[in-house]
């Protein structure tokens, strides 16, 4: 899976790449990939267990969990450029400039744009934006790492 250009993931390539499960995997597709940039989707559906406490009568998507789609967009990305890094666990190592832009609500398709922007060794910086309906819900800038055998 090495830089594939108009990739096409489904969940169970993903499944292959990530270590998260329900109730924490957070993309259900790769839509393209092309250089050092993906686009993922995650659809966002009222079952989610999320929605129950946030908030009640009036279901908003917690901005962490958008984070950790974006993250989890990055971490696919790192993954397919980079091939000897697939027994290794990819880490959350910050986050910078995050902003919220709007609200994501259940019955919206989270559309997820990630590029790494600079990378040296098993540290990678990665600039993302997410969108829902084509306006700007949420961006940021990441930094990851790497780890082997961890689990």
């Amino acid at each position: 899976m090495n830089n594939k250009k108009n990739s096409l993931l489904g969940i169970d390539d993903l499944f292959k790449i990530l270590n998260q499960r329900y109730p924490f995997l957070m993309i259900d597709k790769v839509l393209d990939v092309q250089g050092n940039k993906i686009r993922a989707l995650k659809n966002v559906t009222v079952n989610e267990p999320y929605f129950q406490g946030h908030f009640p009568g009036k279901p908003v998507m917690p901005g962490v969990m958008i984070i950790e789609a974006m993250a989890q967009a990055g971490a696919v990305l790192v993954y397919l450029i980079k091939e000897e890094f697939k027994n290794e666990t990819f880490y959350l190592g910050g986050i910078n400039k995050a902003r919220f832009r709007k609200p994501v609500k259940p019955g919206d398709q989270l559309i997820i744009e990630m590029e790494i922007i600079r990378s040296r060794s098993k540290l990678y910086i990665i600039k993302g934006e997410s969108f829902v309906c084509g306006e700007k819900v949420a961006d940021g800038e990441f930094m990851a790492v790497m780890e082997k055998g961890v689990i």
